[in-house]
């Protein structure tokens, strides 16, 4: 109602401005220059001569009308133009005051609607339902990655608690047997070894657990910048399985490579050898105690596939989507040597995805398999 009103009160306005025009106009031509107007005229636009009338000769005086018609002509053009030129300032006046107008109302209505939590599709009016189509998919986005937030942050407050109490067993037993040694200086030498090799360990558990703090607080600080060259797959797996050794060794496992050796792929050889020792530390961390690990790739028309499986306690359907997500560990990992920050897979997963790559996990039966999806060499 009020928007009807301001157009009714805005033609009203221009109605009352274009009578003062024209009175003005009129006034102008008929009264301020009434003597010049009419010499001109009269000598341009009429016509003046003798001829015969009734018998007489008279002087004749009459219109000449094709000059009249040109000036006709003219002056129709001038105020066409001229009506032209104020049509299109109002309207352009006009246009600007309604867009502003139409603005405001609704950047206002988006303001209502995004501080209420129900549906809110009352706030706006019906010429407005794309708008408001729009702003219900942003408003459910913006919610959907603030519950992933939130759900982050809590894992990661989790993590550190977890870590910050694991931090005390092994300090707690680092100054126990380092205490024992210095209180019994004639301790046996076999003893003596004992004590320090378990303090070594316990030292080393906890330089592993400061690490993992050290991931936690420069994850996100972290730019990732590819160097991509040619890169020989299979001389990386290669070199790759013998790094491992040690860590397979010790916990009972064998690794089972099987790759073409002409395979190629084009990425950043330093940031892909990181995803591929995450997926592999993760598959022995996780894997029964002597058991194989396979390892084999798979090369289609654009894209190469390495897959990486181990024979472990069957993972749940619904825990293998956050298996990629910040700070995310199975409960096992929690009581365990084997948990770390919940990073490992995070990271694969992104500069997987940097190379236009994808990593998927499956689990059944036993086994689970990891797949890295990158596109092919040439």
């Amino acid at each position: 109602m009020k928007s009807k009103s301001g157009v009714i009160l805005r033609l009203l306005f221009l109605c009352v401005c274009s009578i003062f025009i024209c009175d003005a106009i009129y006034y102008f031509v008929d009264h301020v220059c009434n003597g010049m107007f009419v010499d001109w005229f009269m000598a341009n636009c009429m016509n003046d001569h003798y001829g015969i009338y009734e018998g007489r000769e008279v002087f004749i005086r009459e219109p000449f009308w094709p000059r009249i018609k040109s000036l006709l002509t003219a002056g129709l053009c001038a105020i066409s133009v001229l009506f032209a030129v104020v049509v299109f300032v109002v309207s352009y006046f006009h246009a600007k005051t309604e867009c502003s107008r139409t603005v405001t109302e609704i950047s206002r209505e988006m303001q209502n609607y995004m501080r209420q939590n129900g549906e809110g599709q009352d706030l706006f009016k019906k010429e407005y339902a794309e708008v408001f189509a729009q702003m219900a998919e942003i408003r459910s986005m913006m919610q959907h990655h603030e519950q992933i937030l939130k759900e982050e942050a809590a894992r990661k407050n989790d993590m550190i608690t977890y870590l910050a109490h694991d931090l005390k067993t092994p300090l707690t037993s680092v100054l126990g047997y380092l205490s024992l040694l210095a209180e019994v200086p004639d301790m046996p030498a076999e003893q003596k070894a004992r004590y320090v090799n378990i303090a070594l360990d316990k030292a080393q558990r906890l330089e592993k657990l400061i690490n993992e703090f050290f991931d936690i607080t420069r994850y996100n600080l972290q730019q990732v910048e590819l160097e991509e060259e040619e890169i020989d797959l299979s001389y990386m797996l290669m070199q790759m399985t013998d790094e491992f050794y040690p860590l397979l060794n010790a916990h009972g496992n064998t690794i089972s490579l099987q790759t073409d050796e002409n395979i190629t792929i084009q990425g950043d050889p330093v940031k892909l050898a990181r995803v591929f020792n995450n997926i592999l530390k993760n598959a022995i961390a996780y894997s029964y105690r002597g058991t194989k690990i396979e390892v084999w790739t798979e090369r289609e028309e654009k894209e190469v596939r390495i897959c990486f499986r181990n024979s472990g306690k069957t993972i749940p359907a619904k825990k293998l989507d956050f298996l990629f997500e910040k700070f995310f560990r199975l409960d096992e990992a929690r009581t365990s040597d084997t948990g770390g920050a919940g990073l490992g897979l995070a990271i694969a997963k992104e500069i997987a995805a940097l190379h236009g790559g994808t990593i998927t996990a499956d689990s059944r039966n036993e086994l689970t398999t990891f797949c890295v999806s990158l596109p092919a060499g040439g």
